[in-house]
């Protein structure tokens, strides 16, 4: 009996020991990743420690963003940092804020893969991807109000005008309007994407201030080929014809009695309204007109400028971007409302001067140095302009030309850029 019950307690403890054996032999499974481990160590390319050496110089350029200053960035993380702070958890710890604005103004202004940054700040390329979305919206969340704001007020409109006016010599002018094609990976549903020699885009619609800000923008997601265009399709259209921009009733132009009513200019591809005016088509041979051309491309260039200066600052938008429409709309969006806040603080970084289109004392156009690189795939948007127009904004069209050549409304350079074959010597941009 005796030698049973050993026999027995041999065999469990044989069972035991064979268990524990099987125990040390098998390898450890870890729910993440190396890199994910090593995420709190100092490292070379750790972003928050290259950022805390160059924030010991407020007025210096980042690392990898020259054309913002340590002190600016601080502002865009303190009004941010609250929407994108994680909380670290018993498993792991979380990515701080800093490192997530960082990652996604790299992502912005050097046009990177979410692969390619996952690889160089040891991110899972979907955490980045996720960080990226994330943090564009939040920047436009709390940063749309004050730096991406459509005037609301008469006043808030006539301040504009009056420094359309004082600049660019275009009364009555509430902005600028220009369009851009944004080229993107075809949707999983092509059908509804309007596709340009085998590419599929969407289109943007914005409006700009004298100072190459941006006071509206509209992302159509759903082009296609029977649309009326992007601007018929815009919000800031239906605003114009429903009269809900609260914009300042007639009144007369400076040194006259002629009353005109407030209007955006646009390029000839936009359709003539007594609320947009637009260049003659061609070359028209009357002097008046080719004043009046000249006139309004002065003013209708800031549009190209803003969109030059951002596509040379945010360089996604040089090349197809690999999203989905709704996340370009985020991306584009926020991107916008840190170009509007860098203008607003002069950041010389961000438009140094030369950088957007200028005139030297004859008032000829010297072209600014962001043409030099261009704007890469973004190309102006095709506009479906109307075969005619009122015969109320063709008389307003004739009594601007009459206004420009009048002695309230001359300027003396115009007559040296208007040559005598009927030719601007100013390119129309």
């Amino acid at each position: 009996m005796m030698a049973n019950k050993q026999l027995a307690l041999q065999v469990v403890c044989a069972l035991i020991c064979s268990e524990k054996q099987k125990q040390k032999k098998k390898k450890k499974r870890l729910w993440k990743r190396n890199y994910v481990e090593r995420r709190g160590r100092p490292a070379p390319a750790a972003p928050t420690r290259e950022l805390e050496e160059e924030t010991m110089t407020p007025n210096a350029g980042l690392k990898d963003l020259p054309w913002m200053t340590s002190e600016e960035f601080e502002f865009l993380l303190s009004v941010v940092g609250p929407l994108i702070t994680k909380q670290h958890t018993k498993m792991r710890r979380a990515i701080t804020a800093k490192d997530r604005l960082y990652v996604t103004l790299l992502f912005l202004a050097t046009g990177e893969t979410f692969s390619s940054l996952s690889a160089q700040y040891k991110i899972g390329a979907s955490t980045t991807s996720q960080i990226v979305m994330e943090t564009c919206a939040a920047l436009y969340q709390v940063m749309k109000k004050d730096y991406l704001k459509t005037p609301s007020t008469e006043a808030e409109w006539r301040t504009i005008a009056h420094d359309f006016e004082s600049k660019w010599q275009f009364p009555h002018c509430l902005g600028a309007l220009g369009g851009k094609r944004i080229y993107i990976q075809p949707p999983a549903k092509t059908g509804t994407f309007d596709n340009y020699k085998g590419r599929c885009f969407v289109t943007a619609t914005a409006a700009v201030d004298a100072n190459y800000k941006f006071i509206y923008i509209s992302v159509d997601t759903h082009v296609t080929a029977s649309d009326a265009g992007p601007f018929a399709q815009s919000g800031l259209c239906k605003w114009m014809d429903s009269g809900l921009l609260n914009c300042p009733p007639p009144e007369p132009l400076a040194n006259s009695e002629l009353k005109i009513p407030y209007m955006f200019v646009g390029d000839e591809t936009y359709p003539l309204r007594p609320d947009l005016m637009t260049p003659y088509p061609s070359k028209p041979t009357d002097r008046s007109q080719q004043i009046l051309n000249y006139r309004l491309s002065r003013a209708q260039r800031a549009a190209d400028n803003a969109f030059g200066i951002l596509a040379n600052r945010f360089r996604f938008l040089r090349n197809t971007i690999y999203l989905e429409p709704e996340k370009v709309l985020k991306i584009l969006t926020a991107s916008m409302c840190i170009h509007n806040f860098l203008l607003e603080r002069r950041s010389e970084g961000y438009a140094p001067p030369g950088l957007a289109d200028w005139e030297n004392e004859e008032h000829s156009l010297v072209e600014g140095t962001w043409r030099d690189k261009g704007t890469g795939s973004l190309r102006p948007a095709e506009q479906k302009r109307e075969c005619s127009a009122s015969a109320t904004a063709e008389m307003q069209q004739s009594l601007l030309c009459d206004y420009f050549v009048s002695p309230a409304g001359y300027v003396p350079w115009q007559e040296q850029h208007v040559s005598n074959e009927g030719e601007l010597l100013l390119v129309t941009l």
